[in-house]
């Protein structure tokens, strides 16, 4: 690979490494696991540059590939992948509006969205990222009436999960 592609993928990877932080806290739920997941996750981006055309932001292909390859390792692995323990990233707000129950709520939906399998987890995350259905379909390889149709189906699930 040239020094000028080279030079555009880690400006590219340093614009947009918050991406991979995200997938990686997604998908493992130790400092380790979500160093080797980041690692792993930039090595296959590394490979798959050469061959990106441009034809969606680099993004949104960055946000395809760190699936795919958390989704991989979730399935090659003989264990679960362990999501990230809830406790260990909440950080408690002392200001006088800090209210409990927000907190137990957010904590009830992040364990229910734990329960979910490793797609649909995925599907969750880009839409708590404010991506639209078309760039969800886009990042998955489905199609944008699909993404909806699922998003639905989880959001009932969730419901089911949060008040039997």
């Amino acid at each position: 690979m040239n020094k000028e592609l080279e030079h555009k993928f880690v400006t590219e990877l340093e614009n947009n490494q918050n991406i991979v932080h995200k997938v990686c806290t997604l998908y493992t739920n130790d400092r380790d696991s979500h160093k080797d997941l980041f690692q792993e996750i930039t090595i296959q981006l590394w490979k798959a540059y050469p061959k990106f055309r441009g034809d969606s932001k680099f993004s949104t292909w960055m946000y395809r590939v760190a699936l795919n390859t958390a989704i991989t390792m979730y399935r090659k692995s003989k264990k679960r992948i362990r999501t990230q323990d809830y406790e260990s990233v909440i950080f408690k707000i002392t200001a006088d509006e800090y209210d409990e129950t927000e907190e137990q709520q957010l904590k009830l939906m992040y364990n229910a969205v734990k329960q979910l399998g490793d797609i649909d987890k995925a599907l969750v995350f880009l839409y708590l990222e404010d991506k639209n259905y078309t760039e969800i379909a886009e990042t998955l390889g489905i199609t944008e009436v699909n993404a909806r149709v699922k998003m639905n189906r989880i959001k009932n699930k969730l419901r089911t999960i949060l008040d039997p």
